[in-house]
Parts: structure tokens; C-alpha cells; sequence
């Protein structure tokens, strides 16, 4: 086995009824309720047709510049899979576009979540997909490598571990630790349920907003 050429198949992805459940939250929720910790950084756009994915994490490392990982990732993924790709951030060159992108569909790939640059934007927004990128460039990729497949990757300036969940909308990206997913999901259930409640009382003129006046005082802040 050689560091930077190397492909690890077998890992244990997010229990398939968690990720059903994650499909019926707002991405804000899931990240709330993590802390605000596991939310991806700003900046990475939805692209794809698809605007709400989850799905467990098939992870690829690229070389700046290079997709041969990234290709051989389409044939190795499963349905559902959320491929996430960290192509050290760089934005010269789109590592994916219009065809890996329809092949990608043909496999039953459910979203690419890429720390780079993709190509092809308009063609990739009429498919059944969701992509997330850094942004979009017409420059090309190389197809050398080096690069890894099912190992630890950073994206977004998060560690993503292969078969994490991941959950994505058009607020961005929201990475479960796949230990920690049955327990997040039913804290965002909860969270979900109560902002409910809050959306419901505006409408009825009975939101409680003595809270604010409450945490102010508490801090000290004198009105005059």
C-alpha cells in the first residue's frame, strides 16, 4: 500500500433509515444542533439540479488539478453515495464536469461535494444531481494523480471520515461523524419540532420574545 495511490473499498457507511430521516431536515438544523462545529465553511455553491442531498461519504483526496481519483471514484461508489472530494481548494482548474457528471447519474451517485473547481455549470444543473463546488472555471483537469480513495480527507476545513452522513442544501454542507448520527438526527428532530412552534406563533402574533430583554439584563445592559 502506497500513501497517495492508494484505495481503501471496505468501511462501514451511515445506517441507510438515518439518512432517510436527515433528508426531512433543514441542513441548519442538523448543523445546529452539532454545535455550529460540523458545518463546511463558507463558499461552496450548489451547482447541481439537485439542491437537498444526504447520503453517507465515499471520500476522494486529488491532487491540485487531477481527477484520476475522482474518476475512478464514479465506478467505485454506490448508489446514494455523497462523493467528497477535497481538491485542495484550488481553483484553477475544474477537476469534474458535464460527462463525469452524467455518468455519475447513470451510477446513482446522489451529490459530489468538491473543495475545487467544476466546469460544464450550465449542462450540470439540468441533471439529477447535486455538486457543490468552490466555484466554476473552463481550464481543464489532469488525469495523473497521485490521490487516495476512502481515507480521512479535509473539505470545507472539516475532517470528513469515509461513511460519514452527509447532509447538504443550498446553505451549504453539514458533516455527521458517523458514531454520532442517530443521536444528531434525533436532536435535529426535536430542534425542527420546536422551531415549528416559533414559525407557527408569528402567525398568530403570540411569539415570546422576552428572552432578549431577559439575556440582555443578565448581561448587564442598562436601556435609557
Amino acid at each position: 500500500m502506497t500513501v497517495g495511490f492508494r484505495i481503501r473499498t471496505e468501511f462501514e457507511r451511515v445506517d441507510p433509515a438515518l439518512v432517510a430521516r436527515a433528508a426531512e431536515l433543514p441542513v441548519a438544523n442538523i448543523g445546529d444542533v452539532l454545535n455550529r462545529m460540523q458545518a463546511m465553511r463558507g463558499g461552496l455553491r450548489a451547482y447541481g439540479g439537485r439542491r437537498t442531498v444526504t447520503g453517507p461519504a465515499l471520500t476522494v483526496r486529488a491532487r491540485a488539478g487531477d481527477n484520476l481519483m475522482l474518476h475512478r471514484s464514479l465506478d467505485l461508489a454506490k448508489p446514494g453515495d455523497v462523493v467528497v472530494c477535497d481538491a485542495g481548494g484550488d481553483m484553477g482548474t475544474a477537476i469534474m464536469g458535464d460527462i463525469m457528471a452524467r455518468y455519475a447519474v447513470s451510477r446513482g451517485i446522489a451529490a459530489f461535494i468538491i473543495d475545487g473547481a467544476v466546469r460544464d455549470i450550465a449542462e450540470m444543473a439540468k441533471l439529477e444531481l447535486g455538486v457543490w463546488a468552490r466555484g466554476a472555471t473552463p481550464a481543464g483537469p489532469y488525469k495523473d494523480g497521485p490521490g487516495e480513495i476512502g481515507y480521512p480527507v479535509a473539505c470545507g476545513q472539516l475532517v470528513v471520515m469515509p461513511g460519514d452522513l452527509i447532509a447538504a442544501d443550498e446553505d451549504g454542507v453539514v458533516v455527521v461523524p458517523r458514531a454520532d448520527a442517530a443521536d444528531a438526527i434525533a436532536a435535529a428532530e426535536q430542534h425542527a419540532a420546536k422551531e415549528a412552534k416559533s414559525i407557527a406563533s408569528i402567525a398568530t402574533g403570540g411569539m415570546d420574545r422576552r428572552w432578549v430583554e431577559e439575556t440582555l439584563a443578565g448581561k448587564g445592559c442598562a436601556v435609557r
